[in-house]
């Protein structure tokens, strides 16, 4: 891993001189343009396209074969030949003449197949499925409206083009490591010791209250907060408020939690969660996103759900980029709450509004004056304004201006996680179809989204996403909020490089500020949901960022753990947590299925720094922590193997009998998408929407727990 010289974060600075149009940004995660000749489908029916019309009437007895392995990665090209090995591969196609598609489900993940126009609208689609092994086919006869294929549920990172003839075309492609293998460089070594698994379903968020050690809160989607103290999760939820989330679906659940930096003598927290309309949100929309205070016991063990004090409602139009994190300023006092854009691809469907980008067409993400959408708001909980249910500071940005005053930053797709190291509040916000960024969020600053995706042009639809503009504004005009410059990320990273999975989707982090391990102290340490392999096993990556000593993008290397066989966590990654005395944590799970295989990893030092070597280790609270397990989920009569082999039961409801899920309804006969759910939402992260059984084709309402 590079080591550069050691600096304090700070985001990149406006340069005057800057044109207000700017080229796609030149560094490693840059995307470079190649002229290479399209791979084709060469079969019988071009075969027989040399011997007259009596051939190709032969070859059409049969449609044309192609075949692809499909998982939340990408998919991956069989057949023929020339695509074979390849991710998303071009399919080069004769206008007029049959296919047949034939795809594998690899994963055990909720895919179809669909057919897209140039515009982006479907042509022909299979149902949603997600049996692991299984087989799929689609036949059509080739019209040259075709231009994409792609999975609904996971089109950020499964879609490929459909090419005619065999002309020259331009491909975007981005470079890789310097020896081909792996984009990022190679970082430390580090071990992970399993704080607790077979409990929690996906585990989204972990505190621990001010000046407390050794008990840490970790927030179940389903609906629960469970505390772990002692060496053990406690079996019952500290709360439970799975009775006020609606139907999960998508990227919705139980997302957030803060505590008051007063808990100590107030014993108020706060909740954000996904529910049901409630007033005020427009019958079209999904749902209403919620920001709640809620009050503990007096000695804190348990939360009352009869105390909540709703804060705040926000409607959002759709299921995905709900966003979720929530955290109070260590400095100022004030909470900090992260919204995504309210979902739909690409910013621009249901529930988004006009802003100042002609190019592209709506875009919640910068629009400052109409909803709370794409934005981090800041708030003062401790006072009331009017009819709203806490204060607006003072030194918001947009107070006395033209904007909501809730506004403190924007410019966001879906800011999933943040959280605050030295006194710098980062945020990883989500990308689109091609790069994941991390951002210093400032005050009055805009972070671009959808004039750009990290550092390059944005283009809405399947063709902007092929074809990105080489030019946008690297601000706004001169009569739109001062002409205020767009922000750049300061770590970037791309879903793939030279037809190798790099990333999908980034999950936060923060800087390592502990000695144990040298290698890292100073790094922004983050994760990513899961790297974009062709394997069974889920691959979450650990990375770490070296601040750069300018205003360029920070260097990044991938860590590895020393104790799975993969290198990698052993899961998918949801979230990362630190407790007071700053060691942190990964939040994962072990599949996307309905089954209690979540699980919180502490990140120590490897053996040959002293780490213990085999058994148990001992955790900083005296409790016994056990190294983590490549996981693997291996389906049984007897019940589910989680992470490290444990086997869990059947869930079951509260009553004690098996749990069942709740199957979503078809809104047609051909998309399995389910009732509420739109299949041109676009994915927030492409991938959070399978977890816990929730795919788009089969959503279920999850409840109860293992007794």
């Amino acid at each position: 891993m590079s080591r550069r010289g050691r600096s304090t974060p700070s985001q990149h600075r406006d340069d005057p001189t800057d044109d207000n149009e700017t080229p796609m940004r030149t560094n490693a995660a840059t995307a470079r343009h190649a002229t290479t000749r399209r791979r084709f489908l060469r079969t019988s029916a071009a075969a027989g396209a040399l011997v007259g019309s009596g051939g190709i009437a032969a070859a059409q007895s049969q449609p044309t074969e192609i075949r692809l392995g499909g998982e939340i990665g990408g998919w991956k090209g069989r057949k023929p030949e020339s695509i074979a090995d390849e991710s998303n591969p071009t399919l080069q196609l004769d206008a007029g003449v049959d296919y047949r598609i034939t795809w594998k489900n690899i994963d055990g993940q909720g895919h179809n197949i669909a057919l897209l126009d140039g515009k982006g609208e479907v042509l022909k689609r299979t149902e949603v499925m997600n049996e692991q092994g299984a087989t799929q086919t689609i036949e059509f006869t080739a019209r040259e409206e075709m231009a994409e294929y792609i999975c609904e549920p996971h089109r950020s990172s499964m879609h490929g083009s459909i090419a005619f003839g065999e002309e020259t075309v331009t491909q975007t492609t981005t470079e890789s490591g310097d020896d081909g293998s792996s984009y990022f460089g190679d970082g430390p070594t580090v071990r992970t010791e399993t704080v607790t698994e077979g409990t929690l379903t996906a585990p989204l968020d972990f505190g621990v209250p001010p000046g407390e050690s050794g008990r840490y809160f970790i927030v179940d989607r389903i609906g629960q907060v469970y505390v772990h103290e002692s060496g053990s999760l406690n079996d019952e939820p500290f709360i439970d408020v799975s009775d006020k989330l609606t139907e999960i679906t998508g990227e919705m659940g139980l997302l957030g939690m803060a505590f008051h930096p007063d808990y100590g003598e107030n014993r108020k927290f706060y909740l954000r969660y996904s529910a049901p309309s409630r007033e005020g949100t427009p019958d079209e929309f999904s749902h209403t996103e919620v920001l709640s205070e809620f009050e503990a016991s007096e000695d804190g063990s348990t939360g009352n759900v009869d105390s909540e004090r709703t804060i705040m409602e926000v409607p959002s139009p759709y299921d995905t980029h709900n966003a979720g994190a929530i955290v109070f300023g260590p400095d100022d006092g004030y909470l900090y709450v992260a919204m995504g854009d309210g979902g739909g691809a690409h910013d621009t469907d249901l529930g988004h509004v006009s802003d100042w980008y002609d190019r592209n067409e709506g875009g919640n993400g910068q629009d400052v004056t109409e909803n709370l959408l794409g934005s981090i708001l800041r708030i003062d909980v401790d006072s009331q304004e009017g009819d709203k249910a806490y204060g607006i500071p003072d030194d918001n940005p947009l107070v006395g201006k033209d904007g909501l005053n809730e506004q403190f930053a924007w410019g966001f797709r879906n800011p999933w996680r943040m959280g605050f190291s030295d006194g710098t509040l980062f945020t990883s916000d989500v990308g689109q179809n091609g790069f994941e960024e991390i951002d210093i969020v400032e005050k009055d600053k805009n972070y671009g989204w959808n004039v750009r995706e990290g550092t390059h042009c944005f283009k809405p639809g399947p063709e902007g996403s092929r074809n990105p503009p080489e030019n946008c504004p690297s601000k706004l005009p001169s009569d739109v909020r001062g002409g205020e410059r767009l922000i750049d990320p300061v770590i970037e990273y791309p879903h793939s490089a030279d037809g190798q999975g790099v990333g999908s989707a980034a999950m936060g982090g923060y800087l390592y500020q502990r000695d144990d391990i040298p290698e890292l102290q100073g790094d922004y340490v983050f994760g990513d949901f899961r790297k974009s392999k062709e394997t069974e096993t889920p691959t979450g990556s650990l990375l770490a960022a070296t601040p750069a000593e300018d205003d360029g993008l920070w260097d990044v290397a991938e860590l590895s753990v020393e104790n799975t066989d993969s290198g990698f966590v052993g899961g998918y990654i949801l979230a990362m947590g630190r407790d007071n005395d700053d060691r942190l944590y990964v939040l994962t799970t072990a599949n996307t299925g309905s089954e209690a295989t979540g699980a919180v990893h502490r990140i120590v030092p490897p053996q040959s720094q002293g780490a213990t070597a085999t058994g148990n280790a001992t955790a900083p609270n005296g409790s016994a922590a056990t190294p983590n397990a490549t996981a693997a989920t291996n389906t049984t009569a007897a019940g589910t193997t989680g992470v490290g082999g444990r086997t869990d039961a059947t869930p079951s409801s509260t009553d004690g009998s098996p749990r069942t899920a709740t199957e979503g309804t078809q809104a047609d006969g051909e998309s399995g998408v389910s009732a509420g759910t739109s299949s041109d939402s676009g994915p927030g992260f492409g991938v959070l929407a399978a977890l816990s059984g929730l795919t788009i084709g089969a959503a279920r309402l999850l409840s109860g727990r293992e007794e």
